[in-house]
């Protein structure tokens, strides 16, 4: 276990060599970064006088001030521990405290923690202040539903993978605002402790100001309504319509084998109804949605989770789990070699397995809506089949599926050149999933995607085209 301490600063000649000693006195493995955002009271010269003494730092020069979170931005490529905290370089907050923080994180029990200011023993300090936090962990509290109590906190520590992963664009103090809205936007778990507090004033360096909590409250209002992944953002609306993937299984239920492995199982909407059988491996190219599955679901003898990218051949431990079916759901036209993605795939399977395919169809549905989920195309059903068939793969059946999705998919894709789906539409699923499970009874002419099940042949007679 390695720790990263980002220390962005700005004029705190007075403080920066002691905050650095306090950092390295806990007993920690880790690696210091400060960032110097532009100093010019002399904190420049201090530094690069530190890193004579001490090589091991690793020293940011910015030449212009910009704020607290953009310094904070420049230290995500020289990250390289397994959990980061943010430590303000003006003694407000003691060092000696990562432990408490540290302990939750080890024992898996959150993705991100709050060092609390008011949980803990603190300064009895400026009332306008304590105000304004109030109002803004509140506003917190309310646009995300949960119960922060100290949302401004200088004190987070992630888990690496998720902090890098997090879109920080605030430059100033609306850091911490925007980094809470992203967090609980995503759904991290969030824990909160007790830390120690010795406040500033003004007229001992303290740098933020009223205008700032203006600035908070932007940042929270824009993280609540604004969507900057759409992806991330169609999976989690996705995942509020759970008889979308019912019926899907409904419908292949009876083809899918004892030994199944996903290809790109994003938060896991669709893994869950697989568990129970001898194996379930559950894969995905980013290590963000194989957090959340880990989260989710704990790995055994039974279950079992992978990074494999479907564009990359499968390396040797993926393949010998030796799966029966492989399920791709809404994978592959995000592939630009979607060929080649295929080959990788029945590369997976054992001869005779099974692939069970879904991607989206109808290629004149192609619009805003799938640019933003950065498709590359849609599919007509003789175009899969023919793809997969040059795969190498026998074609068992190719069948339209929710041709009620249809109207509204044109109306908001092609028409009103949405880049996400309203959720109030997603409702409206469960309001026709009686129609969707009646196309089990009969096949449709059309349907926003098309289901391909292919077998991997028992010998290699077929040869690739």
């Amino acid at each position: 276990m390695r720790l990263s301490v980002v220390i962005p600063v700005y004029n705190e000649v007075n403080t920066i060599e002691e905050i650095i000693r306090r950092v390295e006195t806990t007993p920690h493995e880790m690696e210091i970064i400060v960032i110097d955002d532009g100093s010019t009271d002399g904190t420049t010269q201090i530094l690069k006088e530190i890193r004579t003494k001490k090589p091991h730092l690793c020293l940011i020069f910015k030449e212009n001030n910009e704020g607290k979170g953009a310094a904070i931005r420049e230290s995500i490529p020289f990250i390289t521990g397994d959990y980061v905290v943010i430590q303000d370089a003006d003694l407000e907050y003691f060092p000696e405290e990562y432990s408490r923080m540290l302990e939750i994180l080890e024992s898996n029990k959150a993705d991100v923690v709050y060092g609390s200011r008011f949980l803990g023993p603190h300064r009895v300090h400026l009332f306008t202040h304590f105000l304004a936090n109030k109002f803004l962990t509140m506003t917190c509290n309310v646009l995300f539903n949960t119960i922060l109590s100290d949302m401004a906190t200088g004190y987070k520590m992630f888990r690496s993978e998720i902090f890098k992963a997090l879109p920080f664009r605030a430059n100033g103090f609306g850091f911490d605002a925007e980094a809470s809205g992203s967090i609980f936007r995503k759904k991290l778990r969030v824990y909160e402790v007790p830390i120690s507090y010795d406040g500033r004033s003004h007229e001992d360096g303290k740098k933020i100001r009223w205008t700032d909590a203006f600035v908070m409250l932007y940042w929270l209002l824009r993280c609540r309504f604004t969507t900057i992944d759409i992806g991330e953002e169609t999976l989690f609306r996705l995942s509020s319509v759970n008889k979308y993937y019912a019926i899907f299984f409904e419908r292949v239920a009876r083809l899918i084998g004892k030994r199944v492995l996903e290809i790109g199982s994003g938060n896991g909407n669709f893994t869950r109804f697989l568990m129970g059988r001898e194996l379930v491996v559950a894969t995905d190219c980013s290590n963000n949605h194989l957090h959340t599955i880990r989260r989710r679901f704990v790995q055994n003898d039974h279950f079992r989770i992978h990074f494999f990218d479907a564009s990359q051949p499968p390396d040797e431990e993926l393949s010998n789990h030796k799966v029966d079916t492989v399920i791709c759901l809404n994978v592959l036209e995000h592939i630009e070699d979607d060929l080649n993605a295929l080959k990788n795939m029945r590369a997976l399977l054992v001869p005779g397995g099974r692939l069970l395919l879904l991607v989206p169809c109808i290629k004149a549905l192609y619009g805003s809506l799938d640019i933003g989920l950065e498709h590359f195309r849609r599919y007509s059903r003789n175009e899969l089949i023919e793809r997969v068939r040059q795969a190498g793969f026998e074609i068992d059946d190719a069948f339209f599926f929710n041709m009620w999705g249809v109207p509204g998919w044109f109306v908001n894709s092609v028409v009103l050149r949405r880049k996400v789906l309203p959720k109030f539409q997603l409702y409206f699923f469960t309001l026709f999933h009686p129609l969707v499970k009646l196309e089990r009874f009969f096949k449709t002419p059309f349907g926003l995607s098309v289901i391909a099940v292919a077998r991997n042949p028992e010998s290699d007679s077929i040869k690739d085209e």
